[in-house]
């Protein structure tokens, strides 16, 4: 375990005020020989035992999913978040999101199966069991004996899960409560035994979990609905289920009453970083595919591949990936450093975990969003590469399409994340956390006075970028301080301004993630071993630049009138306004030509 300056540590959301050193960011290419092993071996996995059976796992075999678990169950894949004494191997956050992002990208039905299980089927005992629970359950989870479900959402109880109906009823000896309730969309149903189980006692404010065991051959109140019919992840078990006064042990509470509601928000930060993993893996084989037919496939006498239109779709494809995963290892490793300040201050692993994911929180929401987003676009330009063969069931892209579309939907919606990466960061600003307020009033005083009209230098490597990305930056504080300060606690209730701040605030945090993951290996592999990575990087700025522009006058022209819309709407030019506008078209070309004669990503 590295020990880190505690007087450098970085504060989640912090990102919008401060400058991020590109020496302080974690990127791929830092990882370790143990890591580039242990990601050697998950892809030798899935080569092996998913990749080819892709067929199979869209002709809804739930058994084929469940073998696969098992065996990543013997490889140790399934306990590396797991600490060692409790049959895991114990390994840190970066090389948790390492295993997820390979194991997931041949088939969302392994994905979901995978995240469901590590995830929230095996980590709220992981972080809220007692000694004894952990003990009695976690070995067998992490070593894919035995598979684990999360029973929370209701047909009542989505989006606002803390509203279910499910009942817990103490008995009168003491010894048991009787759970009555009905779940949908448990991922796993189909061949888990341990199932996370959130009910209410009594007319309690809050949820409370539980851990409930599940045996066929002595249900216990407990039954299936039928396997769900679904749009994708065709071989992912997933089924309503119903209790019945199910008996469970009073000692089978997980944490303490009425801590359900926040087991499962804290469940979900760490399930919204890895379901930002499980989309990479996924982006690099559909640009492989898409490659790959693009220089075979001729028309008017050459390979698609050469012209300009299929050209673009494949720059815009790897320059999302590249930075999706620059965002992505960023985070994971802040969390990382986060979690081991935690543990050397004396911190259980339980509290230093939950404390270094939650200090994330916001990243975690804005990753979710921005790679669950990347794919669905990589997977439909992958349809559109392939043209007619691109819509047939006998190429990979529909099915990769089909399986894409649920992660903007599970782990909380891209639009309950996009409210609660801004309202977080809102909050962390009341307590103190986060200084938004000076730097706000710092940027409402630079456009009352007169802006420089000197011409800055801009000769160093990634200099403008980084110069760009501090203006969008301004364009935040000046958009998200001054909705703040027109309707204070009552902007939760504006949603549509919510959701264009939230834009501009993903765009900058994975603007600003690829412009330093670049810098950083220009500094130390040399500026020509980059050139792709730094067209890819200026290729996104571009791109975001506009998408902030677009929102930030969105929001505007909808809450400021008269001078004060006048004088932002300057401001916003002023800070959008490049000095040396980059040739996108070329930039594209270039790209493109890369991933075009390595007939790979391979960056």
């Amino acid at each position: 375990m590295e020990t880190v300056d505690k007087q450098d540590i970085i504060r989640g959301g912090q990102f919008i005020v401060k400058e991020t050193s590109c020496q302080d960011v974690f990127t791929p290419e830092d990882f370790s020989e143990e890591q580039q092993m242990m990601k050697e071996s998950v892809k030798e996995f899935v080569d092996r035992e998913v990749w080819p059976k892709k067929e199979q796992f869209e002709k809804k075999d739930y058994a084929l999913t469940e073998s696969v678990m098992r065996k990543a169950g013997e490889l140790g894949f399934l306990g590396v978040a797991v600490p060692e004494e409790y049959g895991g191997l114990g390994m840190g956050f970066v090389s948790t999101m390492l295993v997820c992002d390979y194991i997931s990208g041949a088939t969302g039905s392994v994905a979901t199966a995978f995240g469901a299980h590590t995830g929230i089927g095996t980590m709220p005992i992981t972080l809220y069991g007692s000694e004894e629970q952990k003990q009695k359950y976690v070995p067998q989870l992490a070593m894919g004996e035995v598979f684990g479900a999360y029973c929370l959402t209701e047909p009542g109880a989505g989006s606002d899960a803390n509203s279910g109906k499910t009942k817990a009823v103490l008995s009168e000896d003491g010894s048991h409560y009787l759970i009555s309730g009905q779940k949908m969309w448990i991922s796993n149903a189909g061949f888990a035994s341990t199932f996370i189980v959130f009910a209410r006692i009594e007319d309690d404010k809050n949820i409370t979990g539980f851990i409930v065991e599940y045996d066929p051959e002595n249900p216990n109140g407990i039954t299936l609905g039928e396997e769900e019919h679904k749009l994708g992840i065709h071989s992912s078990s997933t089924r309503q289920v119903f209790f019945n006064e199910t008996k469970v042990p009073v000692e089978n509470m997980l944490s303490e009453r009425g801590n359900g509601f926040k087991i499962a928000m804290n469940a979900l930060n760490v399930g919204r970083i890895k379901l930002a993993a499980a989309c990479l893996d996924a982006q690099r084989r559909v640009i492989g595919e898409a490659v790959k037919y693009a220089n075979e496939r001729v028309q008017f006498k050459t390979p698609i591949m050469n012209f300009g239109a299929i050209q673009a779709k494949i720059a815009n494809m790897a320059t999302s990936c590249y930075v999706g995963e620059s965002a992505s290892y960023r985070a994971a490793k802040d969390i990382e450093n986060r979690i081991n300040i935690r543990l050397e201050d004396g911190n259980t692993h339980q509290e230093a975990e939950l404390k270094g994911v939650e200090e994330f929180a916001i990243e975690c929401s804005i990753l979710k969003v921005a790679v669950s987003e990347d794919i669905q676009n990589c997977t439909d330009e992958g349809i559109q590469v392939f043209g007619g063969m691109g819509f047939s069931a006998d190429t990979p892209m529909e099915s990769a399409w089909r399986d894409a579309r649920i992660s903007r939907i599970y782990e909380g919606t891209n639009e309950i994340n996009r409210m609660l990466a801004v309202g977080m960061l809102v909050k962390k600003a009341m307590k103190g956390h986060v200084d938004l307020l000076n730097p706000a009033m710092a940027v409402a005083n630079e456009l009352t006075g007169i802006p420089s009209f000197e011409t800055p230098d801009y000769s160093a490597p990634m200099s403008e970028e980084k110069a760009m990305i501090a203006k969008l930056k301004k364009v935040f504080l000046m958009v998200a301080g001054s909705a703040v300060q027109k309707f204070g606690p009552q902007l939760e209730e504006h949603q549509q301004l919510l959701m264009s701040a939230a834009d501009i605030l993903i765009e900058i945090y994975m603007t600003e993630s690829a412009v330093l993951r670049t810098e950083k290996n220009i500094e130390r592999f040399g500026l020509d071993s980059q050139t792709e990575q730094i067209a890819m990087t200026q290729l996104y700025l571009y791109d975001a630049v506009n998408i902030v522009n677009d929102k930030a006058k969105e929001g505007i022209i909808s809450f400021a009138e008269g001078d004060e819309q006048r004088m932002m709407l300057m401001g916003l030019k002023r800070f959008t306004k490049y000095q040396n506008n980059p040739n996108v078209v070329a930039l594209r070309k270039q790209i493109a030509a890369r991933v075009a004669k390595d007939n790979d990503y391979s960056f």
